[in-house]
C-alpha cells in the first residue's frame, strides 16, 4: 500500500494525536457553553486519550464495538431519543443498525488543503434542513447502497494511492453511522487524514468516541439562532449543543468552521455566528460557502427561493473583516 501523506495541521503522526428573527439577546454572551465545554474536555483529557503505543486504528476497532452495542439505547446525536435501533426501533433520524452510503469519489470541491479529498457521503441524517442539496439521499437511511467497512476503506487506499490528499466521511450525517465510522477507521492506515464532516449536533457520547479519531474535523454553524433552527431545520435548541461541540473539536483536532450564506439571513444568522466566532473561536478557520441553491425544500420559504445576492455576498465578507474573522481562501 503506497504511503500517504502526514496529517496538514501538524508533523504529529494520527496514532499521536490527543485526540428571520434574532435571538433575543446576544447567545455569545452567555459563558455556560464555553465553562461547561472545557470542563468536559478536561474530563475526556483524562479518560480518553490513548495509552502510549497504541495506534488509532486498534482504539477506532475498540470503539467500533461499544458503539454498536449503544444503538440499544441511542444517544448519538442530541436528540437524545434512546430508541433500540437494533430491535429495529426509529428515532428522528429513521437509521437502523445499518449503514449505507449513496456516494463515494474523489473530489474537488470542499477546502482547498484538503484537496483531492475522497468524499464517502453517508445514507440519513438527525437533521431535517429544507435547503438540503441532498436531501433525498440526507433524509432517507435507505437511500444508495449497504456500507461494507472495510470494502469502502480499501477504495479509499486506493485513491490515496493514486493522489488523494484525504478521505472524508460526511452525509447526510456521520455520527449516526458512529459505529460504521469507527469500523472504518479502524481499516484505514494511522497516516491516513481523516476528515470529519459534521453538522456539530452530536452528543458527548459521540464525542467520547469520536476522540482522536480524525485529525480534521470539518464542522457546519448553519444558525445563529435557534428560531431559525427550528423553522428551516426542525430542531430545537441548536446552538447550545453545537457551540459546546465547536469549542471541543478545537481543542481535539484542527477545526474548520463551515458556514452556508442563505438569502435573507444575513443579519439572523451570519452576523451573530460571526460575533461568537470573533469572541470565542478568533483563531479558527472559517469557509464561508456562498454557493447556496434552492434546493430539496427550499421553496416552503419565501427567502429560500433564490440564490445569495452580490449585496449580501459583499455584507457578509465585511461583516468578517470587521470581526477579524479568519476566512479560508
Amino acid at each position: 500500500m503506497a504511503a500517504v501523506k502526514e496529517p496538514l495541521h501538524s508533523g504529529t503522526p494520527a496514532h499521536e494525536l490527543v485526540c428571520m428573527s434574532p435571538p433575543e439577546a446576544p447567545f455569545f454572551l452567555n459563558p455556560s457553553p464555553v465553562r461547561e465545554a472545557r470542563q468536559e474536555y478536561r474530563a475526556l483529557f483524562r479518560n480518553a486519550g490513548f495509552k502510549q503505543g497504541q495506534s488509532r486504528r486498534a482504539v477506532a476497532s475498540q470503539r467500533a464495538i461499544l458503539a454498536h452495542d449503544s444503538l440499544v439505547n441511542c444517544q448519538l446525536c442530541h436528540h437524545h431519543c434512546g430508541v433500540n435501533r437494533l430491535a429495529g426501533e426509529r428515532g428522528p433520524c429513521h437509521a437502523g443498525s445499518q449503514t449505507r452510503f449513496f456516494s463515494a469519489q474523489t473530489e474537488v470541491g470542499d477546502e482547498l488543503d484538503l484537496l483531492p479529498c475522497y468524499n464517502i457521503a453517508l445514507s440519513g441524517c438527525d437533521l431535517r434542513c429544507d435547503f438540503c442539496i441532498t436531501g433525498e439521499n440526507s433524509w432517507n437511511p435507505n437511500a444508495g447502497e449497504p456500507f461494507d467497512a472495510r470494502e469502502i476503506a480499501a477504495r479509499a487506499c486506493e485513491a490515496l494511492a493514486a493522489g488523494a490528499r484525504s478521505v472524508m466521511l460526511l452525509g447526510g450525517e456521520p455520527t449516526i453511522h458512529l459505529p460504521a465510522t469507527l469500523e472504518f477507521a479502524a481499516a484505514m492506515p494511522d497516516t491516513a487524514i481523516l476528515v470529519w464532516k459534521t453538522n456539530a449536533h452530536c452528543s458527548r457520547q459521540s464525542r467520547e468516541l469520536l476522540h482522536g479519531m480524525f485529525n480534521v474535523w470539518v464542522a457546519d454553524f448553519k444558525f445563529g439562532n435557534d428560531g431559525c433552527a427550528e423553522r428551516l431545520a426542525g430542531i430545537k435548541d441548536y446552538l447550545n449543543p453545537v457551540t459546546q461541540n465547536l469549542l471541543w473539536a478545537n481543542r481535539t483536532s484542527r477545526l474548520i468552521v463551515r458556514h452556508l450564506l442563505m438569502p435573507g439571513h444575513l443579519d439572523c444568522c451570519w452576523a451573530p455566528i460571526a460575533a461568537w466566532l470573533s469572541a470565542l473561536l478568533p483563531e479558527v478557520e472559517v469557509s464561508l460557502r456562498a454557493a447556496f441553491w434552492p434546493a430539496w425544500h427550499s421553496y416552503r420559504h419565501s427567502e429560500l427561493r433564490k440564490t445569495v445576492s452580490v449585496a449580501e455576498l459583499e455584507a457578509a465578507h465585511a461583516i468578517a473583516q470587521d470581526r477579524g474573522i479568519n476566512l479560508m481562501q
